[in-house]
């Protein structure tokens, strides 16, 4: 399947939605793109990367022992980067055809460069991802984190981690939202589980790796 044209659907589709307004109250940056991709490129890359990229089920370690997600994971980059996520190392593979054209878009887009992609296969809204920041070790400090949301569209919230202040946003296929500043120091973000959707989106969140170790 060749690469699809990175286009938008049309002039004007993004007038309701100002990717400079920050959805957060205070203590760090989000931005909302609104779709990035015309619905049938959506459609195409989600049915492309959901055949060519090296899924397999997530293992996270949580009170001692090691759970088996439902979710579906891949972990792409420029090297081989071991990445530890949740007690578990990971080993970047090398970038698609898909991934490429979709990380120059995004990186376009955010005004933003990156290293690496961690993508999230879920099945239908039964599988979801609970309250966790994305503040690694191995992530540069405060770098831009790019999420493109590909299929079903999901309900995404942040939860503020001293006050408990609670944002949401539905997140629309083909859509983009940034995440800058200090946002992973103050703030947590889930994707709640639900029963109201049972067709399948893939996530893709562009990251820097500050310390990476090659294996």
């Amino acid at each position: 399947m060749g690469t699809p044209d990175l286009t938008l659907s049309g002039p004007g589709r993004l007038a309701s939605i100002d990717p400079t307004v920050n959805r957060l109250p205070y203590d760090g940056v989000v931005t909302y793109h609104g779709p990035v991709l015309a619905a049938v490129e959506a459609r195409r890359y989600l049915a492309a990367l959901q055949e060519t990229i090296a899924w397999r089920h997530d293992e996270i370690v949580m009170f001692g022992k090691r759970i088996v997600t439902a979710r579906q994971v891949a972990w792409y980059g420029d090297s081989p980067f071991g990445y530890v996520y949740s007690g578990a190392l990971k080993t970047a593979l090398p970038w698609t055809a898909e991934l490429r054209a979709l990380k120059n878009l995004v990186e376009q887009r955010s005004g933003a460069t990156f290293n690496s992609c961690l993508l999230n296969l879920y099945a239908n809204g039964g599988e979801g991802m609970g309250w966790h920041s994305d503040d690694e070790k191995t992530l540069t400090p405060h770098a831009a984190i790019a999420s493109l949301s590909l299929g079903a569209e999901r309900n995404f919230s942040f939860r503020h981690k001293t006050s408990g202040q609670t944002q949401s946003l539905i997140l629309e296929d083909g859509s983009l939202l940034v995440m800058a500043g200090s946002t992973q120091t103050h703030w947590q973000h889930s994707l709640p589980k639900t029963k109201k959707v049972s067709a399948p989106r893939i996530n893709l969140t562009f990251r820097t790796m500050a310390r990476a170790r090659n294996q």
